[in-house]
């Protein structure tokens, strides 16, 4: 497995002190307040957070994949939302970068990196969840323009997004489906509305919305990569960083429940001695930490397998597909150790174990990635 470089084990404690210093004392405040936070996003941007996966010219200090899943996690210990609010960013970035036109890269990438534009993903609608070719949102060529109707629902930082990624149906009649999808890159305008931001269970601070989109019109030179039809394949990719992205925010939220729970489990005593040497706390801490170790070589393996070019949505899948349930087994065990302090909003383990659902429907539920590790170990000849 590779092993981060001196630059980048620097970039990874950079981060983790920004949360120890600058997050975690304000995160309870401000997520049971639902309040946007405006200066930690300011902060990241200063950090360079928001510009990892942008290369030279356009960015500065690229960083390798695993090493991107680190900081990741890293922010997400802090507060998930924080990791959300550079998910969809740098897979925009990525998509750019790997398949966009000269001039696409040079009118956006530069400013994206230094998160001057941020940038978001639509791709869910209202009735397709995570069918992504029954989407009805459609772009019709009128001229040099594309006119643009539909609608997209859960699309996370979309109302302070300067950029959208928006993945729509160009040619309809098309067969197969997915060869009439393109991706256009849309920026806010006449004919498209943020309708409103969805009340959430958890995942708070971070605005997800509906798109309302309704004669929208934008230039034919915002089809990513300039050739429309190829924009289910060019999501499809970057899914990939996507998954490794949200495995990496529960691998996270499940290191911090662990911690309170194994700082609480040595703290609180009962029958005359720590918690922890009661067998059933000591199994509970045990398991956390096994499936917290598995869940992280899960995605540096996913992580090393991207950046070395090869195939990874089945490594991806099993990441986020592991990475997620493991978050939510241990968000509800560091409860179970908290007792009734588990369900107090005074402690943060309430918040993960709201936080955590997310990733099992985020990103395609843990259905579909149970689905497409099936179909790949078909098609492979099993693991190999």
């Amino acid at each position: 497995m590779t092993e981060l470089s001196t630059e980048e084990r620097a970039v990874v404690e950079t981060v983790r002190e920004f949360v120890d210093r600058e997050v975690r004392p304000v995160v309870r405040d401000l997520e049971h307040a639902n309040e946007y936070p405006e200066k930690l996003i300011e902060q990241m941007k200063q950090l360079g957070i928001f510009g990892l996966a942008i290369p030279e010219p356009w960015g500065e200090a690229p960083v390798s994949m695993p090493c991107y899943a680190l900081v990741t996690a890293e922010l997400a210990r802090g507060w998930m939302s924080l990791a959300g609010a550079m998910g969809g960013h740098t897979v925009v970035s990525k998509l750019l970068v790997a398949f966009g036109t000269k001039e696409q890269q040079d009118r956006y990438l530069p400013r994206m990196a230094t998160g001057e534009i941020r940038a978001t993903m639509a791709l869910t609608e209202p009735g397709g969840g995570s069918d992504l070719q029954a989407m009805t949102t459609t772009a019709r060529r009128d001229g040099d323009d594309y006119v643009v109707n539909g609608a997209k629902t859960w699309i996370t930082n979309s109302r302070r997004s300067q950029l959208i990624a928006l993945m729509c149906k160009t040619d309809p009649a098309a067969e197969p489906k997915h060869r009439g999808v393109s991706i256009l890159l849309v920026e806010h305008g006449p004919g498209l509305t943020v309708s409103r931001d969805l009340p959430k269970l958890g995942y708070k601070g971070v605005e997800s919305c509906e798109l309302s989109f309704d004669d929208y019109r934008t230039p034919a030179s915002s089809v990513l990569g300039g050739t429309e039809g190829r924009g289910f394949a060019q999501m499809m990719k970057g899914l990939e960083t996507g998954r490794i992205q949200v495995a990496s925010r529960a691998l996270g939220v499940a290191q911090a429940a662990f911690d309170d729970a194994l700082a609480y489990a040595q703290e609180r005593e009962s029958f005359g001695k720590p918690i922890w040497q009661h067998q059933s706390i000591g199994n509970y801490l045990a398991d956390m930490a096994t499936k917290i170790t598995a869940a992280r070589q899960l995605i540096l393996f996913a992580a090393d397998r991207f950046d070395a070019g090869q195939r990874c949505d089945m490594e991806a899948g099993m990441a986020k597909l592991f990475a997620s349930e493991t978050a939510m087994q241990v968000a509800l065990d560091a409860v179970r150790i908290h007792g009734g302090y588990g369900y107090s909003t005074e402690f943060d383990v309430e918040r993960y174990f709201r936080d955590a659902p997310l990733m099992i429907v985020g990103e395609g539920t843990n259905e579909i990635q149970r689905n497409v590790i099936a179909a790949q170990l078909v098609k492979r000849g099993g693991l190999g």
